[in-house]
């Protein structure tokens, strides 16, 4: 995995906020709307963070109507975990 992707990883990782986020979504698919109200944020605040962990890949938005939802994927979440173990691991041969 390139150096960027990883970065991009633990940028999503590395904020008390995201950090919260994820925890809220671990339970499902949330809208935007229930996570302004659990969250207790702004929208454009909301929004940030959820670029920041869209663009990492371990979380997924969809549009449906003028609302947005998003959900953990499970793909980008093994991502992140391999991320990790290459980080950790030491070289193989």
């Amino acid at each position: 995995m390139d150096e960027k992707k990883m970065a991009l990883i633990f940028k999503a990782f590395c904020d008390e906020n995201r950090i919260r986020i994820l925890k809220m979504l671990r339970s499902g698919e949330k809208c935007a709307c229930k996570m302004l109200d659990e969250f207790n944020v702004t929208q454009p605040t909301l929004s940030h963070h959820m670029k920041i962990l869209c663009d990492s890949g371990i979380v997924l938005g969809r549009k449906e109507g003028k609302w947005m939802y998003y959900s953990i994927s499970a793909e980008g979440a093994k991502v992140a975990a391999d991320c990790i173990k290459e980080l950790t691991s030491a070289p193989k041969g």
